[in-house]
């Protein structure tokens, strides 16, 4: 396992990344554009921020050294995983409340441990799963406490497991990125192929490809700096230096950074309940840290 020091630059890379991401819900609810296409430009504008991440990182070989056709065939991976990750959430959230499916789709480090400990017989402490049940349980606090009178409706929710599960897939081949690619260029070819993987699929869902103002292009060019140049670049970052099971829980804080988000930006209440939610899924995460030292 990585040194403490290793740990805890990664840990403040993943949760300044998974702070950023839970503000990707502001952006898509001003979008213009339909929910996958909305998801296309933020992989295709992000494209510019990120190679110049790519620049200014140094490899220690020439870049065709890293593009075997096994590496290709990871990234290209790496771009549908998460390509169907945000196309099938976008659909979760039609059939049920967007509350339900955020729950379901923040199940992810519970598929990245189970796959990790059965399939890929990683290493993981028995507290590791104690810290991951106490996680969940106060990300399931902080959204069904602010989910109000939204119905359960079942196919959503299954969507949401779905997309919850292509997720989990991605970490773990970004994991698999970053142990021969320097981040930066495991993010920026894995963004390429989410890009092209989602562009035929906005085209069918859309009649209009672009949005109908200025202020929409700034929106999605925001959407693209934030959410994934910054947030994804300190994720995929943070990924490189911990674990992949350790790295998806301390995601968990994306949901409670977003319903921060809501109450600041679009005066959605945050109750009680949610705090105390929030405050057992940081608790979860500073338990399984210390497991890793």
């Amino acid at each position: 396992m990585e040194n403490s020091k290793s740990v805890y630059t990664g840990l403040i890379a993943l949760f300044i990344g998974a702070a950023l991401l839970g503000s990707s819900a502001i952006f898509v609810r001003f979008s213009e554009t339909s929910p996958s296409l909305t998801a296309f430009y933020r992989a295709f504008l992000a494209l510019p921020f990120l190679y110049i991440w790519v620049l200014n990182s140094k490899t220690e070989y020439p870049l065709r050294h890293y593009l075997s056709k096994e590496n290709l065939l990871t990234l290209g991976l790496a771009g549908i995983f998460f390509g169907t990750d945000m196309a099938v959430w976008n659909w979760a959230i039609s059939f049920t409340s967007v509350a339900h499916a955020t729950l379901m789709a923040n199940t992810a480090p519970i598929f990245v441990t189970l796959i990790s400990f059965f399939f890929l017989r990683e290493k993981i402490r028995s507290a590791f799963f104690g810290a991951l049940a106490l996680s969940f349980m106060g990300v399931t606090l902080v959204i069904l406490s602010g989910s109000g009178s939204d119905s359960f409706k079942l196919l959503g929710d299954g969507l949401g497991l779905v997309a919850a599960i292509f997720y989990a897939a991605y970490i773990l081949v970004i994991k698999k990125l970053t142990d021969f690619l320097p981040p930066a260029h495991a993010l920026f070819f894995a963004t390429l192929s989410t890009a092209i993987f989602l562009f035929p699929v906005g085209l069918i869902e859309s009649e209009s490809l672009f949005p109908s103002s200025y202020q929409g292009w700034l929106i999605l060019l925001a959407y693209a700096f934030v959410s994934q140049s910054l947030a994804q670049g300190l994720i995929t970052f943070g990924i490189s230096k911990l674990s992949a099971h350790l790295s998806s829980l301390t995601l968990l804080i994306q949901p409670v950074a977003a319903a921060i988000y809501g109450w600041l930006l679009l005066s959605e209440t945050l109750n009680l309940w949610q705090a105390l939610g929030g405050l057992i899924v940081l608790l979860g995460i500073y338990l399984a840290t210390k497991e890793e030292n």
